[in-house]
């Protein structure tokens, strides 16, 4: 053997491996994660012990004894404290729905009136994006809830708008469709505000398409508006989805606001059952995990839908 030549060596190679070290540090910062809880559930425990309080979900088997304004399936105070966090859960996914449906047709329209050749439409979008964006959402709650919707007409002479959509203090109503004012008050906050932070993720995808796209549709004979439907905005979704994720997530999380209003959704809920067991910790787990799985939840679809919209390398 040349002097020149090093011995195999497995142990040295080892400590070099720039994977090996990946893994260790990965393991070591589950190793820490996981004593640091194991050190606070065992406080946890013994600061319940002391307090004569048993850990446990036996409690969401007793009766409730509380009334829940708006609810979408049955519910009597006689039912299960978990009977009315199944109410709270569904109101809450009623808003978080509809709202993101609502405030994807607004923040696409916005987004794409901020491009319009149109001098007014283009500063009447400005103007919508830079209030809603730039106020605080539960000051926006507040303003539809106390200065609108309670200061309009009684429902004997409610606001007919369109002829079919009527406004009073008992909410808004649709042929076979009525919404409270606390449900009206918090979709339409949630829209508005999301909707605005949507306008400008639009704005800036659209902006990122190449500029020979607009000709090359331009050249085929595709008016303005088809080619924004099917040459740019199609690109476009490629920046705008990711963001757009962060936004849809931010929607389901502020729903709970619904509480500055009295909104039955899963937040209040929950507040009255701890109100009235004591049982902070369960509760607070149950909440977390609830807003924590919805949450996952909408990141998978939004992550299969843009891998939908990638472009696929041969």
């Amino acid at each position: 053997m040349s002097n020149n030549q090093q011995p195999n060596n497995p142990k040295l190679n080892l400590w070099r491996d720039v994977r090996f070290w990946r893994f260790a540090g990965q393991f070591l910062a589950v190793l820490i994660a996981a004593i640091v809880v194991a050190i606070l559930w065992g406080n946890l425990n013994r600061n319940l012990q002391q307090l004569g309080i048993q850990p446990g979900f036996g409690f969401l088997n007793s009766q409730a004894a509380f009334d829940i304004g708006e609810t979408l399936i049955s519910y009597a105070p006689s039912d299960t404290y978990s009977r009315a966090l199944l109410v709270g859960l569904v109101n809450s996914l009623r808003v978080m729905v509809v709202g993101i449906i609502l405030t994807t047709i607004v923040g696409i329209t916005a987004g794409i009136a901020r491009l319009s050749d149109n001098w007014l439409v283009r500063k009447l979008a400005l103007v919508y994006v830079e209030i809603f964006r730039n106020t605080p959402l539960l000051l926006q709650l507040l303003f539809w809830y106390f200065a609108v919707f309670l200061t309009l007409p009684k429902v004997e002479n409610p606001i007919s708008v369109l002829g079919f959509i009527r406004l009073s203090q008992n909410g808004l109503e649709l042929p076979g469709i009525q919404f409270s004012p606390e449900f009206s008050t918090l979709l339409i906050g949630i829209t508005l505000y999301t909707g605005a932070f949507i306008a400008e993720i639009v704005r800036g995808g659209i902006q990122s398409v190449s500029r020979g796209q607009w000709e090359a549709a331009a050249s085929l004979g595709l008016k303005p508006g088809l080619a924004m439907r099917l040459v740019i905005f199609p690109q476009a979704l490629r920046v705008i989805i990711p963001p757009l994720t962060s936004q849809y997530l931010n929607l389901a999380k502020n729903s709970s606001l619904a509480v500055a209003i009295g909104y039955p959704d899963i937040y209040l809920v929950a507040s009255t059952t701890f109100n009235q067991t004591g049982r902070a910790v369960e509760v607070m787990l149950l909440i977390m995990t609830i807003y924590l799985t919805i949450s996952l939840i909408i990141s998978l679809v939004m992550n299969l839908f843009n891998k939908s919209v990638q472009l696929k390398e041969r």
